[in-house]
């Protein structure tokens, strides 16, 4: 088996799946497997009762409607509304069971203010959507149908029995030859060259070339999209039934301010390791983000951020959702002088310092699975290898992600991977415990069978189940991109990314 030559020690022994288990693909895990079970079971959604044969069967967002609950004339600052949802299909008719994906928020685009609600699924085709009321004036309530249960149903069968259904391209060059082949996590049926980090044990794998040894692997790119979904099921994905706003009976609400409106942040405390989100974890007013998690604090001025990060040595792991953070930081702070390291930007690694402030900031992307453009294989580490040569300690703060290039797979390669990362966070705690350690969960993105907000929220459940009860920081991207009125998009716009850098910043310089 060939190797990338990261030259360090040998991982612990994994853990391989019992039999009983379903897989599609060929991988162990290093999670006890109660656990991983256990696991599964939080991703549990409800199914439709039978195979959908017909497009008018499924749930139409034209036909669904919601109401409100014990409407007043005004509301006060800190209560909450509730809202009933009935989905219906495309013959008007309602239905008789659950699964489809809702997202409910509560919004004003005059105050620029916004608020993710929490919508409860009753299984028999009514839902119950719960929104808290935390500005003073006017509010509207808005709900979207993602995904009918019937697409929901489409986009897990394809997740687990079609991982090929995304490939990528890995280049060998030799001499003065060279060849492109296909590469994947696995690739069933044809004569592969495995690749395995020593270090971390992640593996991965390539069309054997025809000419070329497997050690001539010198680039690795994006390759393609595989159609698997027939006439019905894209009828079931299609842009006029997904992500679409349905019709209801809500007026606006009127948001009245009194001394409650203090209640909501009083009681916090100060941002820390450990801290579970609270539902909603924030909300929006006059495009600033206040945390209903921890006291968080905005820094409108460079020299505040500076001041922050002065002495600190910061890890960023990730995909091009925390590169966004690193240019962000890049452009914010005057002083950083960004280092040329000779790379194309999308894949790093990327480097910024000021050594006025002996301050040195790094993006690196994670390790393969990526989707980028043609970049060298050997700059491309997996993020547990990476973290095993950090020694951390009280100025090193460690920032990470990992979702978006992962929902074209079983759940079970998501949960692999994170054990790791789990394993490698805990080591380095137990070496250096006052280091900081940062998670950022998913944000809304696409709608589509490669990479849909139903995937990235199954993706996102098991990120935060993974890491609780760690000394580490989940910063709930989710609700920070669900709730704003800009669209959904995987690279969230600057308003976005400016409350999500001040979060970050809160947890790192809490006082």
């Amino acid at each position: 088996m060939d190797s990338l030559r990261m030259h360090k020690p040998p991982s612990p022994k994994m853990q391989t799946l019992p039999k009983n288990v379903p897989t599609t693909m060929s991988v162990s895990t290093t999670t006890a497997v109660p656990k991983f079970i256990e696991l599964l079971r939080l991703l549990d959604w409800p199914a439709p009762r039978s195979t959908v044969r017909h497009y008018h069967s499924s749930t139409s967002p034209r036909h669904c409607d919601y109401h409100l609950l014990d409407a007043r004339d005004t509301y006060r600052i800190g209560e909450t509304l509730e809202v009933v949802i009935t989905a219906r299909d495309h013959n008007g008719r309602p239905k008789e069971y659950g699964g489809d994906y809702f997202r409910a928020k509560l919004h004003s685009r005059a105050l620029k203010a916004g608020v993710t609600g929490h919508v409860k699924d009753f299984g028999n085709g009514s839902y119950l959507a719960t929104l808290l009321l935390p500005w003073p004036g006017k509010a509207e309530v808005q709900i979207r149908l993602i995904h009918s249960s019937e697409a929901v149903d489409v986009l897990k069968r394809k997740r687990e029995s079609h991982p090929e259904k995304l490939f990528f391209y890995g280049y060998f060059q030799f001499n003065d030859s060279s060849e492109m082949m296909e590469c994947n996590l696995e690739l069933s049926g044809k004569d592969v060259c495995k690749y395995k980090d020593p270090v971390s044990g992640n593996t991965w794998q390539c069309v054997r070339p025809q000419k070329l040894p497997c050690d001539s692997l010198v680039y690795h790119s994006s390759g393609e999209r595989r159609n698997v979904t027939n006439q019905l099921e894209d009828s079931l994905l299609n842009g006029s039934v997904t992500d679409q706003i349905i019709p209801g009976k809500v007026p606006q609400i009127n948001v009245m301010s009194d001394k409650s409106s203090l209640e909501l942040t009083s009681n916090l405390s100060v941002c820390r390791p450990g801290q579970e989100s609270r539902q909603p974890s924030g909300f929006y007013y006059g495009d600033v983000w206040t945390s209903l998690t921890c006291l968080g604090r905005h820094f409108t001025q460079s020299s505040d951020a500076l001041a922050c990060l002065k002495g600190k040595d910061i890890h960023m792991f990730g995909d091009s959702t925390i590169r966004q953070w690193f240019e962000y930081l890049d452009l914010f702070i005057p002083s950083l002088q960004r280092i040329d390291l000779h790379v194309i930007n999308n894949s790093g690694p990327l480097l910024a310092v000021d050594a006025d402030a002996g301050l040195a900031l790094r993006w690196r992307f994670h390790g393969l699975p990526m989707r980028t453009a043609k970049a060298m294989i050997s700059n491309l580490h997996y993020e547990s290898t990476d973290l095993a040569g950090i020694g951390g300690g009280p100025y090193t703060v460690i920032v990470m992600t990992l979702w978006a290039h992962f929902t074209t797979y079983p759940v079970r390669v998501y949960l692999e991977r994170l054990d790791k990362i789990r394993q490698a966070i805990a080591s380095l705690l137990f070496r250096s415990p006052q280091t900081t350690v940062i998670i950022k969960t998913a944000n809304t993105s696409g709608k589509s069978i490669y990479n849909s907000d139903w995937l990235s929220l199954q993706l996102d459940i098991l990120l935060r189940a993974v890491f609780k009860g760690m000394a580490v920081t989940i910063l709930d991207a989710w609700d920070m991109t669900s709730c704003h009125y800009l669209p959904d998009a995987i690279h969230p716009g600057p308003p976005v990314i400016r409350n999500e850098v001040d979060l970050m910043l809160s947890y790192i310089c809490p006082h």
